[in-house]
């Protein structure tokens, strides 16, 4: 149950918000052609997806692309209030204010397939201190005017691209510019050799992990992660017969954390280390 909302507008469109709700709730906030950031002021919340709800505790935020992203906040724990603060980010506004050239964190990602819409930011001190600038108009709406607005957009900007979040953020930022819809197999495909989880790769999908893992299963008849240990090693069987690179090297370049598990993992399904793997093959080439 909402119990306060208050909003500031910017050119015709809302720019900020703080909602206070009443848990237990279910609240899909009624956002369809932006980005927003939303800062948990008070009390835990989860993000839903799928049926499946990701924790976003107090003090920390929620980034997402909200024409791709589920849009559905719930908590069904009665107790504390929930206030939560959000910052819209509409394209035409951001073009208005930046009217020569765009920021770092709002020009596109090249090369970058990907789908993912939503980023969690941890608790942050810097952005802590740039939502109790923003209460203080909220308390004192007098207070506040256009070119007030137009600083506080650009000061959550530059603020969200100091995070270590930037990198998801400007790829979720950039969808707003240049949208581009991957299919599931682009996805895949396009980060299976990078270092990433199966939970990070159900999230570049904008799926929940175990929707992404039955769409998985039905397109490759495999585990996520059966599939993608045996790919990374057969681009690593390759690469220790036609390159010269370091055992170590080829074992991050193929997606592997460490050279131990790397070399267990080739073991288990060559019967043979690495070293010897491209010894033998070395020697049947010359022999």
């Amino acid at each position: 149950m909402v119990i306060d909302h208050k909003k500031h507008e910017l050119y015709g469109k809302t720019l900020v918000q703080k909602v206070v709700i009443q848990p237990p709730f279910q609240f899909t906030f009624p956002i369809t052609d932006n980005a927003c950031f939303l800062y948990m002021l008070e009390g835990d919340t989860q993000y839903v997806v799928d049926g499946e709800s990701t924790n976003v505790p107090c003090k920390h935020s929620i980034f997402l692309n909200c024409i791709n992203s589920s849009k559905e906040l719930c908590n069904l724990n009665t107790g504390v209030t929930n206030e939560i603060v959000i910052v819209n980010f509409h394209p035409d506004v951001l073009k208005k204010i930046y009217d020569r050239e765009m920021p770092l964190l709002l020009q596109p990602l090249k090369n970058i397939i990907s789908n993912k819409s939503t980023e969690i930011i941890n608790n942050d001190y810097l952005i802590q201190k740039y939502i109790e600038g923003l209460l203080f108009y909220f308390e004192n709406p007098a207070l506040i005017n256009e070119d007030i607005l137009v600083l506080k957009l650009k000061e959550i900007i530059l603020l969200l691209s100091q995070t270590r979040s930037a990198a998801a953020i400007q790829l979720i930022l950039s969808q707003l510019f240049s949208p581009a819809s991957y299919t599931f197999r682009q996805v895949v495909d396009a980060n299976i050799y990078s270092n990433i989880t199966v939970e990070e790769l159900a999230r570049q999908n904008n799926l929940s992990l175990s929707s992404f893992k039955r769409e998985f299963s039905k397109l490759y008849n495999d585990s996520p992660a059966n599939y993608i240990k045996n790919k990374r090693l057969e681009k690593a069987a390759g690469l220790l017969l036609t390159s010269g690179e370091r055992i170590t090297s080829i074992a991050f370049e193929c997606g592997f954390n460490d050279l131990a598990s790397f070399t267990k993992s080739f073991r288990d399904k060559y019967n043979v280390t690495p070293t010897d793997y491209r010894l033998k093959h070395s020697d049947l080439s010359t022999g």
